[in-house]
């Protein structure tokens, strides 16, 4: 017999640290089983998970092919040094430069996306010996020391000050709802800025600029047209390089194996992490372009770690490639993107609280208001207690999401049913008469 849910929470509260959370306000539900896009409670509640977890169980709970991949994988090498290799290394080594466009063709694996874009970090300050990076406000890159610097939401104000050179810029899009800009205008507009910028910081100095290419819990902001391409050129004109995050974006999420072949742009390098063996084992990594690579080819790559290259996480990694592609989720992702947007488009012709609402492929969000002037239900980085009510409905409904200020996302595994993402948002429908009861005229 296994513990009770009781027994579980009970222990892990007095045991163990949750991340983000004052501990005294933490109550997390005991999970026992995971199958699809269902998780299971101790008590054997069955709830669809609507953001696959954080954002990145892409294949869905409990793959059985993945699970039979690593079960063997642990009956061969479990662990090298990374100055040793193995099969599994090389064949996914192969295998990424297959699926990643252009000519980024090598990659160096870690153990997450925190530090896939520290180790991206450190490339770009080698490669160029410049020692500024630019990154973005509404970004999140990770929770290490370096990575909270790159980070341009609140979380980043706790872990403050952090290492010198890191210079933040506003996004194209901004944050107060400018209806009625064109994608024309918010590209014109935004690369000028940027560009001054990148005067008054001496473009000599600037190594790279980190760009989550659809950024994540910070919105699901997609760019505006011809912006990413614009942006390529803008760094490409002062040697900047340009690093596309795609630790949400990327892994078929957006409908494409990588969210940067929407917008008609190669970066010149890449991190990835979350979808890349969807959860199953942790792990993150780095695309380079040949131009990055080529530079190590001569010159010492000054990082490391313990466990890149972990022979048990390239299994996985490849096992959850090959099902990706095989079952056809990135497709399924693509088509049901007209469902997504379908069914948002009826919440917001219903509900009155619905301020905004975007998706690409099966990454999406939904904004509230509190009245018709569009003032957002939540301030940034603030609460209102409707959310929190609507937060509890979801989950007594039996669908997991995240509520965040005054939005929510819609971000199921990839291999989500046409009838399972409906079923979703019809628990969504009921469960907006909270905030429309909140919306105040």
């Amino acid at each position: 017999m296994g513990m009770s849910g009781e027994e579980i929470v009970r222990l892990s509260k007095e045991f163990t640290l949750t991340p983000w959370v004052k501990q005294s306000d933490v109550n997390p539900m005991p999970i026992t089983r995971a199958e699809g896009v269902y998780i299971y409670t101790a008590d054997g509640r069955k709830i669809l998970d609507f953001n696959s977890q954080l954002m990145s169980v892409l294949i869905g709970h409990g793959h059985k092919k993945v699970i039979a991949a690593m079960k063997k994988a642990l009956d061969e090498v479990i662990y090298v040094y990374p100055g040793m290799t193995t099969e599994p290394r090389a064949r996914l080594g192969k295998l990424m430069a297959e699926i990643t466009p252009g000519d980024i063709n090598t990659f160096f694996f870690t153990l997450g996306g925190a530090e896939a874009n520290e180790n991206a970090m450190r490339a770009a300050r080698l490669m160029t010996g410049r020692q500024k990076i630019l990154s973005r406000y509404r970004s999140y890159h990770g929770a290490t020391n370096a990575t909270m610097q790159l980070t341009g939401d609140p979380r980043r104000w706790a872990n403050e000050p952090g290492a010198p050179g890191f210079i933040r810029v506003m996004d194209p899009t901004p944050y107060n709802y400018s209806f009625g800009k064109t994608d024309a205008e918010k590209t014109e507009n935004n690369l000028r800025y940027l560009e001054e910028v990148i005067m008054y910081e001496g473009p000599q100095n600037i190594a790279a600029m980190f760009v989550e290419t659809v950024p994540g819990t910070n919105g699901v902001l997609i760019p505006p047209k011809g912006y990413l391409k614009g942006l390529k050129a803008l760094l490409e004109r002062h040697g900047i390089l340009m690093i596309c995050d795609e630790v949400m974006a990327g892994l078929g999420r957006t409908g494409k194996m990588f969210a940067f072949e929407h917008f008609d742009i190669v970066p010149d390098m890449v991190t990835m992490a979350k979808g890349l063996t969807s959860s199953y084992f942790p792990m993150g990594c780095v695309g380079m372009s040949d131009k990055v690579a080529k530079h190590f080819k001569d010159n010492v790559f000054w990082g490391g770690l313990t466990y890149a290259n972990h022979p048990v996480g390239m299994a996985t990694a490849e096992a959850v490639i090959t099902v990706m592609r095989e079952e056809g989720m990135i497709e399924n992702a693509a088509k049901l993107e007209k469902v997504m947007r379908e069914e948002m488009d009826k919440l917001t012709a219903k509900h009155k609280s619905v301020l905004d609402t975007r998706c690409i492929g099966l990454f999406g969000m939904v904004d509230l208001r509190k009245n018709s002037k569009n003032e957002p239900l939540a301030p940034y980085n603030g609460a209102h207690p409707a959310m929190a009510k609507l937060n509890k409905a979801f989950l007594d409904n039996g669908l997991f999401t995240f509520t965040r200020w005054n939005n929510f996302t819609c971000n199921p595994p990839l291999c989500i049913t046409e009838a399972q993402l409906r079923e979703g948002f019809a628990i969504i429908d009921k469960c907006l008469a909270i905030t429309d009861e909140a919306f105040e005229g």
